[in-house]
C-alpha cells in the first residue's frame, strides 16, 4: 500500500515561511491528486490544499489562499506546500495524503484521501 512521508516542519515566527515536502514511500502517487491537511490540538483535521494529478490545477482553503502554494514533482514522487506569511492560527500538525481515486479529483474531505503520513509539526510563534 505504501504511505506518504512529510518533512519540513518546525518553529517559525509569525510572518515567516516554511516549505513542507511529501514523499511517496512504497507507492507512487503519479496519477492521483495530492492533498495537504492540518490538525490543531483539540480540533478536527481540516483541508488545506489540493493539487491535481497533472499538477495543472490547485485548490485552497479560504484560510490559506494567497499565502500557501501547493506543487508537485511527479518525477521525484514528491509534493510540496510553500507556506508564507504564517500566522499563529497556522500552528498544527500538517499531513499529506493521496486521493483514493486516480485521475481528476474534487476531493476535499479526509475520507476522500488515503495513504496518510505521520505528519510534520508546524509551530508559529506570535
Amino acid at each position: 500500500q505504501g504511505q506518504l512521508v512529510e518533512s519540513g516542519g518546525g518553529l517559525v515566527q509569525a510572518g515567516g515561511s516554511l516549505r513542507l515536502s511529501c514523499v511517496a514511500s512504497g507507492r507512487t502517487f503519479v496519477g492521483y491528486a495530492v492533498g495537504w491537511f492540518r490538525q490543531a490540538p483539540g480540533k478536527e483535521r481540516e483541508f488545506v490544499a489540493r493539487i491535481s494529478w497533472t499538477g495543472g490545477a490547485t485548490y485552497y482553503a479560504d484560510s490559506v489562499k494567497g499565502r500557501f502554494t501547493i506543487s508537485r514533482d511527479n518525477a521525484k514522487n514528491t509534493a510540496y506546500l510553500q507556506m508564507n506569511s504564517l500566522k499563529s492560527a497556522d500552528t498544527a500538525v500538517y499531513y499529506c495524503a493521496a486521493a483514493k481515486r486516480s485521475g481528476p479529483s474534487s476531493a476535499v474531505t479526509v475520507t476522500d484521501f488515503g495513504s496518510w503520513g505521520q505528519g510534520t509539526q508546524v509551530t508559529v510563534s506570535s
